[in-house]
C-alpha cells in the first residue's frame, strides 16, 4: 500500500484567517490548541496546470487515487478520531494512504468509491486520523434525473442559522487550496456539472457543524458526517442537533448534511 507523506507547520496566521473568515474571535496563537477540522487549511499539494484536471482538482492517476475514468468529483463524507490536539505553530507530518478504490454501478451510472486514511502527527505523538469517502461519477447528460434528497428532521433541540455568500466560499477555497470550480465559477458549475448555483464546500459544512458541536457538548473523541445533497451558496441553513446527531437542514426542509458526534470522556 503506497503511503504519502507530507509535512507542514501549523502557522497560526492561517488559521486565524479562518476564524476572521468565519466570524470569529481570532484565538490562535504560537502554543494553542488548533480549532478542530482546521487541519484542512494545512498540507496544501499544489499542482503545475497542466496537472490539473477539467474541474480544477489534480488529475487523479499516478498517485493516492486511481483513474476510474469518472470525472465529476465529490467529497461523500469521513470520519475523525482526535487523538491528541494539534499545537498551533509546531511542525506536523501527514501519512496518507489509499484504504480502498472501487468502481460500481449505480441508479445514475457508473460511480467510483474511493477511502483514503490520513494520520497527522506532531513528534512521536499521533495526534489526528481521518478517513475521507470521496464519490466519482461520469459526465453530467441532459436528461439526467437528479436524486430526490431526503427531509430533514425538525426535532432538534439546537440551531443556528447560517447564510453563504461568493466571498466566503472563495475565501474557504483559498485557505485550503482547493481548486474546485463548483464553488467559485458559477458557469462551470452550473453549465458542466448541473448545480443550480455554486456549490458550499462539504468540509465547510463539517466544520460549521463541528463547531457547533463543540460549543454544545464540549471536546470531541469522534466525528462523522456524510453528505447527502447539495447546498447552494444563495441558500441559508439550519445547523440542528439532538443529543450526538447533528444535521444540516436546506431552506427547502431537504436534509444536506448528517453528523455524529462523540464527545471525550470524563
Amino acid at each position: 500500500m503506497a503511503e504519502e507523506i507530507q509535512t507542514d507547520v501549523m502557522d497560526p496566521a492561517r488559521a486565524a484567517a479562518l476564524q476572521t473568515a468565519l466570524g470569529q474571535t481570532v484565538s490562535v496563537a504560537d502554543g494553542t490548541p488548533l480549532p478542530p477540522f482546521f487541519h484542512h487549511l494545512y498540507f496544501w499539494s499544489p499542482r503545475s496546470p497542466e496537472r490539473l484536471g477539467r474541474d480544477g482538482h489534480p488529475k487523479v492517476g499516478g498517485d493516492l487515487i486511481p483513474d476510474m475514468g469518472l470525472p465529476r468529483r465529490m467529497w461523500a463524507g469521513g470520519r475523525l478520531q482526535f487523538q491528541a490536539p494539534l499545537i498551533v505553530g509546531n511542525g506536523a507530518e501527514r501519512r496518507s494512504v489509499c484504504e480502498g478504490a472501487i468502481r460500481k454501478s449505480g441508479r445514475s451510472g457508473p460511480l467510483g468509491f474511493v477511502t483514503l486514511r490520513h494520520e497527522i502527527w506532531q513528534g512521536d505523538t499521533l495526534r489526528l486520523t481521518e478517513w475521507q469517502d470521496l464519490v466519482y461519477r461520469s459526465e453530467t447528460t441532459a436528461d439526467e434525473v437528479r436524486p430526490v434528497p431526503p427531509t430533514a428532521r425538525t426535532d432538534e433541540t439546537d440551531r443556528r442559522e447560517v447564510t453563504f455568500d461568493t466571498t466566503l466560499l472563495f475565501r474557504y477555497s483559498a485557505l485550503t487550496f482547493n481548486g474546485h470550480r463548483i464553488h467559485y465559477d458559477l458557469d462551470y458549475a452550473r453549465d458542466t456539472e448541473g448545480y443550480d448555483g455554486l456549490v458550499v464546500h462539504g468540509p465547510l459544512l463539517a466544520q460549521l457543524l463541528i463547531l457547533f458541536a463543540t460549543e454544545l457538548i464540549g471536546p470531541l473523541d469522534r466525528f462523522s458526517f456524510r453528505a447527502t445533497a447539495p447546498l447552494m451558496h444563495s441558500e441559508t441553513a439550519t445547523l440542528c442537533r439532538a443529543g450526538q446527531t447533528l444535521w444540516v437542514r436546506g431552506p427547502d426542509g431537504r436534509q444536506c448534511m448528517t453528523a455524529e458526534a462523540a464527545p471525550q470522556s470524563e
